[in-house]
């Protein structure tokens, strides 16, 4: 995996922080970890956008937060889990990483 495709999967992973900030943050330090999620992912995101095709990267960034939060709200506050859920975000990153293996990098770099 190249240094882009990396950034795009740390951004996906600050991404899952502050969506789940912006629902559970009380305090002003959660909010400070929100606001630095925040940031921290975009700027992510807008590099790698840079060297890769950026509807692929946004569609791949979007697809692992989505499935990241789903599965923290699981994890950590005991949101429901249904079958219908998980084969729903299982179909969703297949979806990702078949446009991750489709893409083609520019400027040669694998």
């Amino acid at each position: 995996m190249n240094r882009e495709w990396a950034k795009v999967f740390f951004a996906a992973f600050f991404e899952v922080g502050w969506v789940v900030g912006l629902k559970h943050a009380d305090t002003i330090w959660e909010w400070t970890g929100t606001a630095i999620a925040i940031a921290v992912s975009f700027y992510m995101l807008i590099m790698a956008g840079k060297r890769l095709p950026v509807g692929t990267v946004y569609a791949v960034f979007v697809g692992l937060g989505t499935a990241g939060t789903v599965l923290a709200e699981i994890v950590l506050f005991q949101e429901p889990m249904k079958l219908i859920k998980l084969l729903l975000i299982g179909i969703l990153l297949i979806g990702v990483v078949g446009l991750k293996l489709v893409t083609k990098e520019e400027g040669g770099e694998a």
